[in-house]
């Protein structure tokens, strides 16, 4: 409908109608490809933000023009159809990058999600005798073959592990954590918090620094109940440090009845020193020392999807299946199924680091980096106004894992007279698909640690794009 009433009603004389607009042969092809709805919405929100523009003088003929309008209305339906999460090229150095994503899946993992998504599967039913079955079977079975454990369970990440032991076994009554193992994790979650939030009363014992096993044995009362070792995955307390072993928190445990709880945090089932890495404590490691219960992530150290696990007595899980806790925290089909690949992968443990891209990414040397990075500046030699030179670099492991512990690399420096590093960078990021580096000493970083060979000739077309 046109506005004659006001004397600044002569612009929007320039707006086609709805219905006009709607019959195009452009608008077709757009509800075809989107829906009627999401077309006409965005025809009509167009319009009204041209009527505003126009009354300020803002637009002009040009802009109101129907086929100005309906390329609007394209670029607006594509925007809106493109997936919200993207696929990323990391090449910031930093393997386990929380923010994007943490572990990349092995191959046999993708295609075990991709199976278990394609229709109807077994999640909870047994295909031998015809009735319901357990949905985490396949994975428990897998977990205590690799650790030894008596009895696994899997939930949706470590939190909600820890979360499901402390309220299936520690309420009412406390548990008693060291001082100086009171972490904080990503996004401000804190041990305390989970201890809380589990309905549990949290004791502290010890100092930041220093916490014996004397200092547990005397907070032992009756309202004990887990005497929790909590695993420093993101942060080092050096100098003048003491903790007990975790053989004499069990027996301590053992002694008075109570529940040893490991959170392990990252979580690992081989032996990091293999990997040219310090040392971390194993799943195998802790319940082997006697923890009656232990929880780590599946998508850190493992290399697996994002998963709580908790292995140990089978007494003690059979109680954390009954919580009614378990049905909220459970996971699903995909997770069970990525995990499932992951561990059977572990099987063989040289398999598994040749095959798990997070440990294939630890475990590269850097002469492949090397060969890896020049490959990359030869790609990049021929695009005109941008140079590009090999360097030395420093990687991290990330995800709170192995802190303080950096990895040798190689990087391309780029850098172009044109375009400011920092606006390189974002260009970068905003293509198809993103490009992900870091910036330093004016120079943008790709770092080839975390960067596949087959994605090389990516990162060399997205350079072409954004410089054109």
């Amino acid at each position: 409908m046109r506005d004659t009433a006001s004397p600044d009603a002569s612009p929007l004389r320039l707006l086609p109608q709805v219905q006009r607009l709607m019959d195009s042969a452009e608008a077709a092809t757009l509800v075809a490809a989107h829906g009627r709805a999401p077309v006409l919405k965005a025809v009509r929100d167009r319009l009204d933000d041209l009527r505003t523009r126009l009354r300020a003088g803002e637009a002009d003929a040009t802009a109101a023009a129907p086929a100005a309008i309906l390329a609007a209305v394209a670029e607006r339906l594509h925007g809106e159809a493109a997936p919200r999460l993207r696929r990323v090229i990391n090449a910031t150095g930093i393997v386990l990058h929380t923010n994007l994503g943490r572990a990349p899946l092995a191959a046999e993992a993708v295609a075990a999600v991709s199976e278990a998504a394609t229709g109807y599967l077994n999640l909870e039913y047994d295909l031998e005798e015809g009735r319901r079955g357990s949905r985490t079977q396949g994975v428990t079975g897998l977990l205590c073959e690799l650790t030894g454990a008596e009895a696994a369970l899997v939930v949706n990440n470590n939190a909600a592990a820890v979360l499901l032991v402390l309220a299936a076994l520690a309420v009412p009554g406390e548990a008693v954590v060291s001082r100086g193992e009171l972490v904080e994790i990503g996004g401000s979650f804190r041990v305390p918090d989970v201890v809380a939030q589990s309905g549990a009363r949290l004791v502290e014992v010890g100092t930041t620094n220093k916490t014996r096993i004397s200092d547990y044995a005397r907070a032992v009362g009756p309202d004990t109940r887990v005497l929790m070792k909590v695993h420093p995955s993101n942060y080092r307390i050096q100098g003048f440090t003491a903790a007990p072993e975790r053989s004499e928190l069990a027996a301590l445990a053992r002694a008075h009845g109570l529940v040893a709880l490991e959170d392990l945090g990252s979580g690992s089932l081989i032996d990091l020193r293999s990997l040219g890495l310090p040392q971390e404590p194993t799943v195998q490691d802790s319940l082997a020392a006697g923890m009656d219960l232990v929880t780590c992530s599946g998508d850190k150290l493992l290399g697996g999807p994002q998963a709580g696990l908790i292995l140990g007595r089978a007494d003690l899980v059979a109680r954390l299946k009954a919580h009614p806790l378990m049905r909220a925290l459970r996971v699903d089909r995909m997770t069970l199924a990525a995990l499932e690949a992951t561990l059977k992968l572990y099987r063989d443990p040289e398999r598994a680091v040749a095959r798990i891209p997070a440990l294939a990414m630890l475990a590269a040397p850097v002469a492949v980096l090397e060969d890896r990075a020049q490959r990359l500046r030869a790609l990049l030699a021929g695009l005109p106004g941008l140079g590009a030179e090999v360097q030395s670099g420093t990687g991290f492991v990330g995800g709170g894992s192995l802190p303080g512990v950096e990895l040798p690399t190689r990087v391309v420096a780029l850098n172009t007279p044109t375009i400011e590093s920092g606006d390189l960078a974002r260009r970068l990021r905003r293509h198809r698909p993103a490009v992900v580096g870091r910036v330093k000493d004016g120079r943008l970083l790709l770092d080839l640690r975390t960067v596949a060979d087959s994605e090389l000739p990516e990162i060399a077309a997205a350079c072409r794009a954004v410089l054109a």
